[in-house]
């Protein structure tokens, strides 16, 4: 059963990267899984800390997904609208993903632009909280792949430290 966590584990990893980048896979908390599945091994021992700690990262990094393209767009000149339409944009790329992967990134583009244009703001300035919103969702997703990176850094060396336990017919 051990090595069947341990597997599986290894494979929520590996989704959770790919959700790093796919709007439909939450990416760090598909990763945390894979840790808890590591830790519900007999071989290695509980760490219920380590595990709410790691949960608690991947929960603020899941939110902080849809929240950092509102702010990009505000950095860059963008008003509540603006930050409205990137919102609405991210929601529309979730529930009618038209363009595939590439809808997460078009459609709060176009959501902040329309924001901006519908709050009368001219072109440049629509533009320009465009773009914010697209650095936001850059910056959203270069946080989640580190996550889960480190998370899988994680997995390996505790996957490491305790394989003699873990595969106890190797030694």
């Amino acid at each position: 059963m051990d090595i069947a966590l341990l597997i599986f584990g290894f494979i929520f990893m590996l989704i959770g990267i790919l959700g790093s980048f796919l709007p439909v896979l939450p990416g760090p908390p598909i990763s945390w899984i894979g840790l808890l599945l590591l830790y519900l091994t007999k071989a290695i021992p509980d760490d219920w800390v380590f595990l709410g700690i790691t949960l608690a990262i991947a929960l603020v990094v899941f939110a902080l997904d849809y929240i950092i393209p509102a702010v990009g767009t505000k950095k860059f000149g963008g008003t509540k609208a603006g930050m409205l339409g990137t919102t609405i944009g991210l929601l529309v790329a979730l529930i009618f993903p038209v363009l595939g992967p590439f809808g997460i990134i078009i459609w709060p583009f176009i959501g902040a632009l329309v924001g901006e244009l519908l709050n009368k703001a001219d072109k440049k300035t629509a533009t320009k909280a465009a773009f914010g919103s697209f650095i936001g969702f850059l910056t959203g997703t270069f946080l989640k792949f580190m996550v889960t990176i480190v998370y899988l850094g994680l997995f390996i060396a505790t996957a490491w430290e305790y394989k003699g336990t873990l595969f106890p017919y190797f030694n």
